[in-house]
């Protein structure tokens, strides 16, 4: 445990004892810029904020549109389902292609060239003319996907200190819970009054309006390119090593890491339950006939996250200062979990419920599961931010494969959600459906409660067992 005024101090660097000469030289010296002007840091904020509403806008805002498009290449809607899943995988692997990019490029210039890609593949989508080149220029695009919210988060950990970092992240996630909302709310207004390829355009221009802030005003704070030696060049060794996985998946042997991405990953399942299944129940229940009407129900959920957001990063802000005072200084990254309690145990799963089981036995009209999905997109998003921050504070020497497995883990569990749900409406029911989901919901309530209460021992066991070096506290 360390001091709040050591926070502004420059980490040391990871040391594993076992490590050889080129694990050495992939260990990066760690930084931060607190001392940036605070009309910077608020762009920055916007800039990382709006690429990650880029991505996952991608993800979900052809669901309004997947009729128009599966009669136009000829496919069924369960395909583009599929495909979309396979989307959401390749955004949660992508950390595992662009992680070791960082280490080769710098951050800025990686962070820059995934700009770049999504922007080229977001035109490619547009513009294709057959199923496989659409279906391979969005799941390519989707390899760019939880790239940007690693590096977002891991610049956001740069550049604000600990006690106002869960509201920067607050802001942070914004863009990726309002996007998957507000997709389908913006797909269904495009494809209502002209063609789905207008919906790729858009996303072709907000991606290159990214790229050219990043170039203007992000800056390389960042873990410097490493290599044994003033000079010499890279070993094929060294940069091979960067690829292997195992340097993301190895986080998982500290089971406060894993727990807290097991549960991100539990509760993920609600989110895109929520969102793929949204029209194929609301249209036939109600007898809407356009994508307009049934898009503009996604605002609901997507203002619910949008509150949820910035609400749990003020009380996940003041969580941490509370316990840094009962400790007389001393602040433990598990500290802001206790904010997300009250949410996680109650307000996501009521809200669900009573979501789901109106829609099952058809009472309440449209305006009582209206009221229920916001209530359960901020109940979400307010368990949601605290574990967020948690991710990028528990290891520091290794924040951005710690933030990488939390969304691997998170992506896998959002692509079985949109594959599966609609299957399993058809054959249990919504109200059941949405049962197991608030089930998920508890369970990582529990796993939460275990990370808060023994995240130290946990961390320490896997430190002594492993022979690591103690982290310190970020």
């Amino acid at each position: 445990m360390e001091k709040e005024d050591v926070e502004s101090q420059k980490p040391t660097p990871q040391v594993d004892p076992h490590d050889s000469e080129d694990d050495l030289a992939l260990k990066p010296q760690q930084s931060n810029a607190y001392g940036i002007p605070t009309w910077r840091k608020s762009l920055i904020l916007f800039i990382v904020s709006w690429m990650t509403l880029a991505v996952t806008f991608s993800s979900t805002s052809l669901l309004p549109a997947t009729p128009e498009i599966a009669t136009e290449f000829s496919t069924t809607t369960e395909i583009l389902n599929v495909t979309n899943a396979g989307v959401l995988l390749a955004m949660g692997f992508s950390c595992l292609i662009w992680g070791p990019m960082v280490n080769i490029f710098g951050r800025r210039n990686a962070y820059n060239a995934a700009i770049l890609v999504l922007c080229a593949c977001s035109a490619g989508t547009a513009v294709a003319t057959t199923l496989q080149i659409f279906i391979a220029m969005r799941i390519l695009s989707g390899f760019t996907g939880t790239f940007f919210m690693v590096a977002g988060q891991t610049i956001i950990a740069d550049i604000f200190e600990p006690t106002v970092r869960g509201t920067a992240v607050g802001c942070f996630m914004v863009g990726s819970v309002s996007g998957p909302a507000i997709g389908p709310c913006i797909g269904g207004i495009i494809v209502t009054f002209a063609q789905w390829r207008i919906i790729y355009w858009l996303q072709f221009g907000m991606t290159l309006l990214g790229l050219i802030l990043s170039l203007l005003f992000v800056p390389s704070v960042q873990e410097k390119n490493l290599v044994i030696g003033s000079g010499q060049p890279w070993k094929l060794s060294t940069v091979l090593k960067m690829f292997n996985p195992l340097r993301i998946f190895r986080q998982f042997i500290f089971p406060n890491v894993f727990l807290a991405c097991l549960t991100c990953g539990l509760l993920s399942t609600f989110q895109y339950a929520i969102l793929t299944s949204a029209r194929s129940i609301f249209n036939p229940q109600f007898n809407l006939t356009t994508p307009l009407v049934s898009g503009l129900f996604y605002l609901s959920p997507g203002i619910g996250f949008l509150v949820g957001s910035v609400v749990g990063g003020k009380l996940s802000d003041r969580a941490v200062k509370k316990w840094i005072i009962k400790r007389d200084g001393v602040r433990l990254p598990q500290d802001r979990l206790n904010s997300g309690l009250a949410t996680l145990f109650g307000v996501l799963p009521a809200a669900t419920l009573i979501y789901g089981w109106t829609l099952e036995e058809k009472v309440g009209g449209m305006v009582v599961p209206i009221i229920a999905a916001f209530f359960a997109g901020v109940g979400l998003m307010g368990a949601f931010n605290a574990l967020n921050t948690y991710s990028a504070e528990a290891m520091p020497k290794a924040r951005s494969e710690t933030i990488g497995c939390k969304y691997i883990v998170q992506y896998i569990f959002s692509a079985a959600a949109t594959a599966a749900v609609e299957p399993l409406i058809s054959a249990i029911g919504v109200g059941w459906t949405f049962t197991i989901c608030v089930f998920f919901a508890i369970i990582g309530g529990f796993l939460v409660l275990a990370i808060i209460r023994w995240s130290s021992e946990m961390q320490t066991w896997a430190e002594k067992t492993f022979g690591l070096n103690k982290e310190p506290q970020a």
